[in-house]
Formats: structure tokens, sequence, C-alpha cells
């Protein structure tokens, strides 16, 4: 497997504070990645340290196998071959679609320009406003002339700074999964850098969880949903409570709303995974979709809360002893709060941490 891209003990200080520590990584060749936290867990600065606009106080970065960034030498942005598609766009407002496009095929001759920015024009569905300038475009046409520039070279890696931030929320789930479809088509390889999960999910292969300038799981979404390796990751992807519980022996956990088959129930510590032992006491995560709603079940809740969503309701249900968990149920079960309904758990992937 040829890997595009390599992060190896990443680590980063401003004066006295550390914001990255020891984040490692890589992507391969036409790989999606994406690193995902709030703001302020470091995520952006190792965009900077790869596009090479700083040099890392300790660790290495390598490009298609060739070192580009240790402490103390850094090869300059210019000859790393990586395209930026940043924030705000950074449009220049002076020139067309086209003249923005092809900004940086300058190095080609006349007839190969022409055909790349075509090509480009029609990759991005803009091939009817090449002639229009930036404040004539909707926010959505911005950001597609702002991929197409940073792709129209042909760039080794593509790294993008948040984005959709300026989006509305529809548009940007939309225009999300199109990037990705584009990068794909193109086979380049991406990094994409956000505090939105949903963003994240659209585009990304695979997904690293940040915190404090840590990397807690680099992992495909799936697994991060289904099976987050730290109590953080398991809050901070996708919506869900805890609830207690026990166990009872190697493959069963006790919660209030009955037995859980866990196979070999275990967790997460540093990285490892550690076995539960009979006895232990722990918290069990429940996703909403772990709840089905069953009107023939014995076990009953109270509908505390609802919110409509079209297509289903997210229920907020107050169990026996006063927890409360979530519930996703189709929209044509539309209960009042305070109704008492049925539910049965069907609970595919046991997530539970010490308490």
């Amino acid at each position: 497997m040829t890997l595009a891209l390599q992060v190896r003990s990443l680590a980063h200080r401003f004066g006295s504070k550390e914001v990255l520590k020891g984040v490692s990584f890589a992507l391969a060749a036409g790989e999606l990645g994406c690193l995902l936290g709030p703001s302020g867990c470091g995520k952006t600065t190792v965009l900077r340290l790869i596009a090479g606009f700083d040099a890392p106080t300790e660790g290495e970065i390598y490009l298609d196998g060739q070192q580009v960034s240790i402490s103390g030498k850094v090869e300059p942005p210019e000859a790393r071959k990586i395209g930026m598609m940043f924030q705000d766009y950074a449009l220049f407002p002076h020139l067309t679609v086209a003249g923005n496009i092809a900004f940086g095929l300058r190095h080609l001759d006349p007839d190969s320009r022409a055909e790349r920015l075509a090509v480009m024009l029609e990759t991005v569905g803009l091939t009817g406003r090449a002639h229009a300038y930036p404040h004539e475009l909707s926010g959505g046409q911005q950001q597609r002339v702002a991929l197409a520039r940073a792709i129209a070279p042909q760039p080794r890696l593509l790294l993008l700074d948040e984005p959709f931030s300026n989006l509305d929320v529809v548009l940007r789930e939309k225009l999300a999964l199109e990037v990705r479809e584009i990068l794909k088509n193109e086979a380049i390889t991406g990094l994409l850098v956000t505090h939105d999960q949903f963003e994240a999910f659209a585009i990304a292969d695979v997904v690293g969880v940040m915190t404090d300038g840590v990397i807690q799981q680099w992992d495909t979404p799936y697994n991060l949903y289904h099976e987050p390796h730290t109590r953080f990751i398991a809050d901070f992807i996708g919506q869900g409570v805890f609830l207690p519980g026990k166990v009872l022996s190697g493959d069963q956990i006790a919660i209030e709303l009955g037995n859980l088959a866990a196979g070999k129930a275990s967790e997460y510590e540093a990285g490892a995974q550690t076995l539960f032992h009979t006895g232990d006491t722990v918290e069990v995560l429940i996703r909403p979709d772990d709840i089905v709603h069953d009107d023939d079940s014995l076990m009953v809740a109270e509908v505390a809360r609802k919110a409509f969503r079209g297509a289903e309701f997210i229920y907020t249900l107050r169990l026996p002893s006063g927890a409360q968990v979530l519930a996703l149920v189709p929209s044509h079960h539309n209960h009042a709060v305070g109704e008492k309904i049925g539910i049965r758990l069907e609970v595919d992937h046991v997530v539970a941490y010490r308490r």
C-alpha cells in the first residue's frame, strides 16, 4: 500500500503551551481522512504543519515517502505540491471563475491550460459561470470554485480547513457528499479539518478524533460510532446516554432495561482493550437506535420530550428509575408527552466504561 501522507510523533509548542502531543497517523494514496474535534484541540495546527506554514517542535512528516518536515528543517509550502481549500475560500475578487480556477495552471501551455480549465468547470458544475465574478455567485458556487482551483494543478495532497462552515446546514451536507465524489473521481488524497461530525462522516474514509493535542482514535466512522475507545469519543460522536450497569459474568451486563449479551465485555484503556470482571460497576452507552418502539413489549417508558424530524421523532423517554434514554421512532407513531409506550432493547454493539 502506497502511503501518500505519514505523520509521526508530531509535537508542537507555542512558547510554553504544548498544543500537539505525539500525533501519528497515515493516509494511503486516494484515501480521504479527517481530523475531528472541538475548537482548540490542535487539528488546525496539524494542517499548518503538513502544509509547511510552521515547523514542528518534534516529529516528522512524509509526503509520498519523502521527508518534508522535521524539527528545525522544513520544505517550503510551494515545494510540497499541496492544495489548500480555506474556510473563507480566499477567492480573488478581481478574477472571474475561470481566472480563479486557472490561477495555479500558469505552468501549462495555453492549450493544456484551457483543456484542464474546461475539465474543472465541468467537474464542479460551473461551465456556464466561467465569466462570472465571485460576488455574483452563491456560497455553494464559491465553494465549488475554491475546490476546483485547489485540485486543478493535481496536487499530491489536498488540505481542507473547515471548508463548509460558512454554509447553511442543508447545503453543507449536500456539498460535502459532492466534494467526496469529486475527490474520489480525481483520485486525490485529502485531509479535512472540522468540528462537525456530519461533515467528517460524509467525506472521510477514516477519521481521527482529537482532544487536547492528542488523537484518541483513528478509525472508520462506523467504528467510531459503534466502538468508541474512550468516554470522550462516546460523548462527542452521535447522541446517547449512559445507564449504570453491573457485570454479571464475562459476557453479561445488567442494566435497568435488561441484560445485555456483551460478548467478552471490555473497554479500551490507553489504547489497549481490557476485560471487565464479574461484579464490576459500569456505565453503558445507549444510543437512540438501540431502543425500538414496540407496542407489544411489557417494558414501558414515559415520553418526557419529543422532537419531530420529518421521517422520525426522537423521543426522550423516562424510565421507572427516573433515568432518561433517547429513542428514534418512525413519525407515524405520534405519541403525546406524558404517554407511556412499549419499548425493547436491540443493542448490537455494547459500549461500556468503568464507573
